[in-house]
């Protein structure tokens, strides 16, 4: 079975977590921890490869890329957060097939207007046009388990680009399962918000944060990159201030492990010994 077969079997079953990553090792713990799925934000990735914020400037390329790496090296579906997947319905049909081609199981695209979370107070992208938008990527895949998730923003009042009404939301849902969205996720909506929504929308439901009733999928993102931040700048001040590291600056017992360690070892431990090579000691 393959990564995207899978998500679709994840997503037909029951509700389940896929767990932010930003990066290959990032991604490894998720699935050394055990979460069936890893999902790809574009503002961790943004700001940890690129230190830039996430208001349109992050390019699909860029994002691609980074994806791509990270698929490499997990055997769980990855989820990634591909934006507004380009500028027109052009920009989404290649950028669609660029993830494809970069192992990725799924990608969400938007309905916001770039420059987004940003001082601009703009509007969503007409249903409409966010229809094209989504018919050109259903168009664009090659593989037909190849998952589309759509983003609404409606209800993302505060710092995105919605007005708050649960009205538009649940309209913009039936439009979008209409353009051919394989699941639908309504930024921030309420238990309330969401049970209304799944009563006219009939694709799976997606959420942030945590799980709540009537959620099929939730993404969880924000906490990884912050995490890794803080901590770097943590042991980077103490540093500085005291010229030298506490022993717990370099604890991370699975290392060996998340990074195959041993399959590496024993390779180069084969090649060295069958051509009559030195071995070097075991290390203390």
């Amino acid at each position: 079975m393959s990564t995207r077969q899978e998500l679709r079997s994840l997503i037909a079953g029951d509700p389940f977590m896929a767990a932010e990553c930003y990066s290959a090792l990032s991604a490894r713990i998720i699935e050394d921890v055990g979460f069936p799925a890893a999902y790809m934000g574009g503002h961790g990735t943004s700001m940890m490869h690129y230190a830039i914020p996430d208001n349109g400037v992050f390019t699909p390329t860029e994002m691609i890329e980074q994806a791509g790496r990270v698929a490499e090296a997990i055997t769980i579906p990855l989820i990634v957060d591909a934006d507004q997947c380009g500028e027109t319905v052009a920009d989404v049909y290649r950028s669609i097939q660029r993830y494809e081609h970069a192992g990725v199981a799924g990608i969400h695209i938007e309905d916001e207007i770039p420059p987004k979370h940003s001082k601009w107070a703009g509007p969503l992208l007409s249903i409409a046009d966010m229809q094209a938008r989504i018919r050109a990527a259903v168009a664009a895949r090659r593989d037909p388990d190849f998952t589309i998730i759509v983003r609404c923003d409606e209800l993302y009042a505060v710092g995105g680009g919605g007005s708050g009404s649960l009205d538009e939301a649940v309209r913009r849902g039936v439009a979008y399962q209409d353009a051919g969205a394989d699941a639908f996720l309504p930024t921030f909506a309420t238990e309330e918000q969401v049970a209304a929504i799944k009563a006219e929308v009939t694709v799976p439901i997606v959420g942030f944060g945590t799980v709540m009733p009537g959620l099929d999928v939730v993404l969880s993102t924000g906490w990884g990159t912050a995490s890794a931040a803080r901590v770097h700048r943590q042991f980077a001040t103490h540093l500085f201030e005291h010229g030298d590291l506490p022993p717990e600056a370099f604890e991370f017992p699975a290392k060996s492990e998340v990074i195959q360690q041993d399959p590496y070892d024993a390779l180069i431990e084969a090649w060295a010994t069958s051509t009559g090579r030195a071995l070097r000691p075991p290390a203390r």
